[in-house]
């Protein structure tokens, strides 16, 4: 994340995109080489979720406007996205998911108090967790893109335990709420020969489909999962024994 630009990372793993969008004045989103498109939705739907301070996104001219947590899906065929924030000392961290779109469906927005709640895990397994639904059928349509968001409780430090794969979707981790001094180690590989990564703040992760996905952190923390692929059902997923882990 780099304030006053708009970062993007590619993966051919479903063509998905991971970015961010950090404005100090309006930022407008343009296409990338890589997408050989006139403009950035032409073929493709887009996530967001805000991570930082209250802030704006105008879709083809309608103004959205985004506070702490929110989030926004925005469908196939917009010509014109433009972020801003409502103070440049405070500003909006946009965090991006954009996967390939074969048709168009309405933007909508979903604040974190609308989202599909979940509670996981339990203090005795360090894994108590509430995970947020946002974009995700149900609560929105969509192509294939899927993002929410999970927050530990004080206390919990493990994600996603047990561990399992999808191989109809690929999968992407952007952490966030990772206090000052504090890390999460991030596991990765095949269940039989898994490998990690430590993760700070505010950073991503790229799991394909083939690849296990969890953390545990120093301390609680929060993460942002985003999905596509060919498979929009949530709990399509082979789950690895924690025994079998190597």
């Amino acid at each position: 994340m780099t304030k006053g630009k708009i970062s993007f990372v590619y993966t051919h793993y479903d063509r998905y995109i991971a970015g961010s969008a950090l404005p100090l004045s309006p930022l407008k989103l343009e296409s990338i080489d890589p997408l050989k498109s006139d403009y950035f939705l032409e073929r493709r739907e887009l996530g967001i979720i805000n991570v930082g301070g209250n802030g704006s996104i105008t879709v083809d001219g309608e103004k959205y406007f985004l506070g702490h947590k929110d989030a926004l899906y925005i469908g196939k065929g917009i010509r014109e996205v433009i972020f801003d924030s409502d103070d440049e000392k405070t500003p909006a961290f946009f965090y991006l998911n954009s996967a390939p779109a074969h048709q168009s469906y309405p933007t909508k927005k979903v604040s974190l108090s609308e989202a599909n709640k979940l509670e996981l895990g339990s203090v005795e397994t360090a894994n108590r967790r509430i995970v947020n639904q946002m974009i995700i059928g149900g609560i929105i349509q969509t192509c294939q893109l899927q993002m929410g968001m999970t927050e530990l409780k004080r206390g919990s430090v493990w994600n996603t335990m047990p561990v399992h794969v999808h191989d109809r979707r690929m999968e992407v981790y952007f952490y966030l709420d990772v206090p000052e001094n504090h890390s999460v180690c991030h596991f990765m590989g095949q269940p039989s020969e898994t490998r990690h990564i430590w993760m700070q703040n505010y950073e991503a992760v790229i799991s394909p489909p083939w690849s296990i996905h969890c953390g545990s952190g120093t301390s609680n923390y929060s993460f942002i999962w985003g999905m596509a692929g060919e498979n929009l059902d949530y709990n399509d997923m082979d789950v690895a024994q924690i025994t079998d882990l190597k």
